[in-house]
């Protein structure tokens, strides 16, 4: 009788084996477009034909057929945008989170420009707030940003990076809720900070650090204000912004940056 518990309890083992291995998602890359006069790549947003390089002072958009630039929105000579960070594209206007990183204290806002004809049309300031905006998002009806803060050198006010949060704000930018993130991914950052996120249409959010090929599969918590990690993937891009393709209704396609050939990458996950 013993022999057959055992047996039942090593089928069943596996069982649940063999389901953990099919539920665990992978990442390929699909293609990868030179990004020509890169300066200092940050990011990048996608809509349904073009997506978007995001530079410290720059945007250009490229055509997602074959990667041609169509249209640059240059603010170095203005010099008033410095760090730009990441980007999403909500009814043609692109939104994208911008700090003065390196300098203190923190200060962020929200730029606006009109991806048609790539003019900045608005901001929303945060000012002095929870950290270094990083990346924005839109869901539910509400805005969701990213507040990043650092170990070391880019420490400020004796607050490392277990200091990072998600901010949930209202249509209207009115604080919503917010959350931190888990001492495992914080590690990961560490010492930098959340450089990326979006949230997917299965409902997780999608997580990058600044330099690490990992994504962070995340998702809110059921209670109190940790989110909660479901899984860790290998990426292709080094860290980051990223940018969910939602115009791909069969898919999970992402867009990133690798510094390391200034390129923005496709990638998948399956």
């Amino acid at each position: 009788m013993m022999g057959y518990k055992r047996l039942a309890i090593m089928i069943f083992l596996g069982f649940v084996f063999s389901f953990s291995v099919k539920c665990q998602k992978v990442i390929v890359e699909v293609h990868r477009f030179s990004i020509e006069n890169a300066v200092h790549l940050q990011g990048v947003a996608v809509d349904r034909d073009f997506f978007y390089a995001i530079n410290n002072s720059t945007i250009t958009k490229h055509r997602k057929s074959d990667g041609a630039m169509v249209e640059i929105w240059d603010g170095r000579e203005e010099g008033i945008i410095k760090h730009l960070n990441s980007g999403v594209v909500i009814k043609n206007k692109l939104y994208c989170a911008n700090s003065n990183f390196p300098e203190t204290p923190m200060v962020s806002s929200i730029e606006i420009f009109d991806t048609k004809t790539m003019k900045h049309i608005g901001t929303h300031s945060f000012g002095i707030f929870a950290g270094s905006a990083t990346w924005v998002d839109y869901k539910g009806g509400c805005w969701w940003v990213a507040f990043a803060n650092y170990n070391g050198k880019h420490s400020f006010e004796g607050r490392d990076n277990k200091w990072t949060s998600l901010v949930k704000f209202n249509k209207d930018w009115t604080e919503v809720e917010s959350w931190v993130f888990p001492k495992e991914v914080l590690d990961a950052f560490a010492p930098n900070s959340n450089s990326g996120g979006n949230w997917s249409r299965n409902g997780n959010l999608y997580i990058t650090g600044h330099d690490k090929k990992e994504m962070y599969i995340m998702k809110l918590p059921d209670a109190a204000f940790t989110l909660q990690l479901l899984q860790i993937v290998p990426a292709i891009n080094p860290g980051q912004a990223i940018a969910i393709d939602r115009s791909e209704k069969k898919r999970e396609i992402f867009y990133a940056v690798n510094r390391e050939d200034d390129s923005v990458l496709v990638e998948e996950i399956k």
